[in-house]
Order: structure tokens, then sequence, then C-alpha cells
């Protein structure tokens, strides 16, 4: 699933994501690669869901489109 990073706390690691359907998604740190030090608001990426279309639902996985797997 495709979205735009909404929100990044540099101190926590922590933010949101506008995903392509409007719905506004959570992430932690854990949910970034390795290394990453920042996103940028209103930049694209890819994410993975914990549940998708269920409650409670979080971004698992985030990856950076210009960055490699």
């Amino acid at each position: 699933m495709q979205a735009t990073v909404r929100t990044f706390d540099p101190s926590s690691r922590a933010g949101t994501v506008l995903a392509d359907d409007g719905v506004e998604l959570p992430y932690d740190a854990t949910a970034l690669p390795a290394g990453l030090r920042g996103l940028r608001i209103g930049q694209r990426v890819q994410v993975e869901l914990t549940t998708p279309d269920e409650p409670g639902t979080r971004v698992s996985s985030l990856h950076i489109y210009t960055l490699p797997y």
C-alpha cells in the first residue's frame, strides 16, 4: 500500500502516514528500516499493515521508495 508521511517525531521516531484512501495510520520506530534517521512530511512511502481492514490497524513496516529493501 502506498502512503504519504503526515507526521514524524525525531525523538521517538514515530508518527503517522496518510494512506491513498484517506485513512491515517500510526507507526512507531519498529516499522522503520534499520539505520533510517528521519522522514520528511509529504514523503511517499510503501507500507505494510498489521491487520488490514480492522480497528487498531497500524503500520508494521515502512519503506522509502528511493531506498533498497
